[in-house]
This record gives C-alpha cells, structure tokens and sequence, in this order.
C-alpha cells in the first residue's frame, strides 16, 4: 500500500475535505445524543466526547481521514456503573480506559489487527451496517404516557417521504456533480424545505438542546482508593478493549478503502491521550465510528484536515450554531446513515457464500449475527477462534510421512507437515512400531516443529521405540528445529 506523506495528510484537496468534514459532523451530533442518552448521561457529555475524541485523533493519530468519537458500543458498557455508581466514576472510568490504550500502543500491539482473518472483517462492517441501519428505526417512534410508539398518520408519511428524498439526493447528486458531497447538500436541502413548507416533522432540537460553553477541567470526583480501582477496572478493561477492537478494525477498512497504509500503534496512542482528555474535560469515552468515517471517506474526505474540520464544527454547534442546527430535520440524517448502511454491508460476501469454504462462510455469518445480538468483542473473539480452529485443524490433517524400507533393514519415515498441539496425534499415528525394523530413521527435512506439544511428542516418540528396543535416530533437522529440541534438553539420536 502507498504511504502518506505530510502534504498529504494535511494540504491535499483542501476544499473537498473541509466540506467532508463539515458532512461528517452534522452526522455525529445525533449519533452522539442517542448514545449519551443510551449512557443515561447529559447529552452535551456525549457532544464535548466527540468534539476531543474527534479533534485530537485527527491531529495525532495514524489514520487520515477517520472519524472518532463518543460511540455506541462504548456507551453501552458503562451503563451499569452510570446507574449505580454515578457520573463522577463514569470520568474516571474513561480516563483509566484511555491510559490502557495508551499502554496498548505504546507496546506497539496494534499491528496484531493484521492477524484478524478477512471473513472476520466482512463480519463485522456486515453487522455494523445492520446495527447503523436498525438504530435509524428508533426516530420512527415518539414518546408517549405508553412508552415509545411508532408514527403513524402524517408524521409518518412526512418522514418516510423525506427520508426517501434524502436517500434519492445522496444517490443521484453524484452523476450530475461531485464538486460537492451528496449528503451535505441533502441534510441542507432538506432542512430548508421543511422550513420553507412547515412540514411537521422531528428535529435535532426535539432530541436534546446542544448549547453549551466550552467544556472545563474537572478531576472526577471520587475515592482515590482501591475500593475506587476495583469498580471501575473491569469496566475500563472492558471499555479499552471495544474501543480499540473497533477503531482497528475501522482502521483496516479505511486502509482498504484508500488504498494506504496508517500506523496502527500511533492511533492507539492517540485514542488513549483523547480519551484521557476527555474523561478529564467531561466528555464521553470513544472510538473510531465506521457510520460516520464512511460518510467522510464517501464525500471524499481523505486528510487529516476533514476529521480536524468535524471537531471544529462540533465545537461551533455547541458555542454559536445550536439554533440552527437543531432544525435539522432527523429524517435527513436518518436518510443519509441508511446510506451509509447501505455502503457499509458486504453484498459481495452474499455472493461468494457458497464459494468459499464452509469455515468461512460460518465465520462470516456467525461475527454477523453476534455482533448485531451481543457486542463487536464478543463477535470478533469468537470468529477468530473459529477460524483458529479450523486453521489447526486443517494443518493438522495435513500431517503425512513418505515411508522406505531399503536392503539393509533400516526404514525411514519423512513426515510432512507441521507438529504441534492439534497434530500431535496424527503425528504419532504415523509409525508402525510394532513391525518397525530394530534400525528406525526419521527425515526432518519436511518437517516443522512448532510449539511445546511437538517437542513432547517427539520425546513420546523416542521413548516408545526405546521400551520396544529398537533404535530411532532423527536427520536433516533444522537449525531451528535442532535448536529447539536442544534447548528442552532432549537427549536423542541425532543423524
């Protein structure tokens, strides 16, 4: 992949990126209420969260053209503490997350991202997409003495009709000009005309009031104890481990997308020191949001300059713009986001199910289904380790020895293959010490030992042929695979 250099992290098509950037926060402020609502916190929590988290990831982090800020999935997890223990540990909370990040990139562990399988990832921007697309549904109900209610009559035809309009703008826009980004002309196109027609429909003053003054700083207001520490460490484990697991993985995706490479370890670092921020300013923990990072990549925001834009913007709705922008209509933004839902899901990995191997095809639709029912880390974690497992089980069925008996009575086994826990037994299987000669040669040319498990077992091996009193001696062992058995002080018959 290519790599970015300076001018074009920051200087390139500067025009095209503010307006990206500008498109991108317009979506962030009601994404960034609901999840501050979902949090049971002050929606302006969530605001100044993005507002850091977007900023200062922009600056500093290694992925150009990524949007981060207060998320979903992160607010989902600190629900629970907010409810019993209250907003004050929510601070610390974040900001303990936020050093645990930086820990995480400063052990320079983001590169493992690469080791997560490509079914893996179609999983996951399959079950975000879906997520994206079954949140929008909720501002097609209102609240009643009842609880929530669908619309219905004109409320609800006003908004499936501007929702539409919204999606048919993004769509057609782009074939007449893309000097500037559908989904910015179709958020202000549709507010002025339900201004200009009075058309009774929710705004984003209906969901939240988000003036405020600049965000101060605020040490959290709790225990500095072990009591304290005991509290809030599994949630800002836990908070770290989703915010990064998605920022990497939206990382992955952007890459993909712009065709260049980032620096995983620098995001890392620079999601942390925001998140501490944060924390420390009275904001929301956060991470990168693949809705809104696809909305930027889409109206061609690629620099540095579109995610500095969005933060900016966000700060400005809340110090001046609040009254207008809490007229923008939610169906505008409802719209745009089922685009983005739209352009998020795979519909290739649709296609090739039936293509690929079974495992894959398990991996995809199983990191689908699990993260749309439960949380993107228990998703990912269980289509790693299945498609770990299969990886162990197909090198372990791989595992085969060519077999020669010459004149002199000696037989010589050349195992193919790799040895270790899963293939152990297949290993074993592979010799007839019954009616093997006295005289036994095992070829490790073709051979790789891998773990403990293999070193065992060739001690097993050894140690079997020497009850029956036959003699086995081990050639052609590399100076890796030579290495490793002595180093487990394995005394054998080398050749």
């Amino acid at each position: 992949m290519k790599i970015i250099t300076l001018r074009e992290e920051w200087f390139s098509a500067m025009q095209k990126n503010m307006l990206a950037g500008l498109t991108s926060s317009f979506a962030l402020v009601p994404e960034c209420i609901a999840f501050a609502l979902v949090a049971q916190v002050n929606p302006l929590m969530g605001l100044y969260g993005a507002v850091i988290i977007c900023t200062l990831t922009a600056i500093f982090g290694g992925r150009p053209g990524m949007i981060s800020g207060a998320a979903g999935s992160m607010a989902v997890v600190i629900v629970a503490l907010v409810v019993q223990h209250g907003v004050e540990y929510l601070f610390a909370t974040v900001v303990l997350s936020g050093l645990l990040m930086v820990l995480f990139g400063a052990l320079r562990l983001g590169k493992l991202i690469r080791m997560v399988p490509h079914p893996v990832m179609l999983g996951f921007v399959n079950g975000l997409a879906i997520i994206i697309a079954m949140a929008q549904l909720e501002h097609f109900k209102q609240a009643t003495a009842q609880g929530p209610q669908w619309l219905q009559g004109t409320p609800l035809l006003v908004m499936v009709v501007l929702v539409g309009l919204t999606m048919l703008i993004v769509y057609l826009l782009p074939r007449l000009t893309k000097a500037v980004p559908p989904a910015l002309v179709a958020i202000v196109g549709i507010g002025l005309l339900s201004q200009l027609l009075h058309l009774p429909t929710r705004t984003l003053g209906d969901m939240a009031h988000i003036a405020g003054g600049l965000p101060s700083l605020h040490f959290p207001s709790v225990p500095f104890s072990m009591e304290t520490l005991r509290i809030i460490l599994p949630y800002a484990v836990l908070m770290a481990i989703v915010g990064l697991l998605e920022t990497l993985l939206t990382f992955n995706l952007t890459d993909d997308i712009t065709e260049t490479q980032g620096q995983p370890n620098r995001e890392c670092l620079a999601l942390g020191a925001a998140n501490v921020v944060s924390g420390l300013l009275g904001g929301m923990g956060g991470c990168a949001m693949i809705g809104q990072t696809m909305i930027n990549l889409s109206s061609g925001g690629r620099s540095r300059l579109s995610g500095l834009t969005s933060g900016i913007m966000m700060l400005m709705f809340i110090l001046f713009l609040s009254p207008l922008i809490e007229r923008i209509p939610l169906a505008a933004l409802v719209g745009v986001m089922f685009v983005v839902a739209q352009q998020t899901f795979a519909w290739g990995s649709l296609r090739v199910l039936g293509k690929v191997p079974r495992h894959d095809a398990l991996v995809i639709i199983a990191v689908t289904v699990i993260t749309v029912f439960t949380d993107l880390a228990t998703a990912v974690l269980c289509g790693i380790v299945i498609a770990a497992l299969n990886f162990a089980w197909q090198h372990a069925s791989e595992m085969r020895a060519d077999i020669v008996e010459n004149h002199s009575g000696e037989k010589t086994y050349t195992p193919h293959g790799t040895l270790f826990f899963a293939s152990t037994t297949h290993f074993q299987g592979l010799f007839d010490l019954q009616n093997d000669p006295v005289h036994v040669i095992v070829d490790c040319r073709q051979l790789h030992l891998a773990d403990h498990s293999a070193i065992a077992a060739v001690e097993a091996l050894f140690e079997r042929y020497q009850k029956a009193g036959k003699q086995l001696r081990v050639t052609h062992l590399s100076d890796r695979n030579r290495l490793l058995l002595q180093r487990a002080g394995l005394e054998i018959s080398m050749g």
